[in-house]
């Protein structure tokens, strides 16, 4: 058998809290570096999805810009197109202006 001395008792004692406060931070320290690569991919997850919906949002937009451009082609009025992004509204400037025909 194994006979402990209350001194040997002691310092064991002292030696296995020591262990586990160590384990603790290094448990701590892991978990914390996981933590962080699972909100890094749920936050970039989350934005590449934010983007893929607005996808036709930019088809529909695109679609208008041509539509103008195609149905007034002859015509020198220049029409601008507003589209929605991320629920913001943005003007698309009539692409003749770079032609210098208005």
């Amino acid at each position: 058998m194994l006979a402990l001395t209350l001194e040997t008792a002691k310092q064991l004692a002292v030696s296995v809290v020591a262990i586990f406060v160590v384990a603790a931070f290094l448990a701590a320290w892991i978990m914390k570096t996981i933590v962080q690569k699972f909100a890094t991919v749920f936050v970039l997850g989350l934005l590449a999805f934010a983007v893929f919906t607005q996808r036709t949002s930019l088809q529909d937009c695109a679609d208008k810009v041509q539509g103008n451009f195609e149905r007034i082609g002859t015509d020198v009025t220049v029409t601008d197109t507003d589209c929605s992004f991320f629920g913001a509204t943005i003007t698309v400037k009539d692409p003749r202006l770079d032609g210098g025909a208005a």
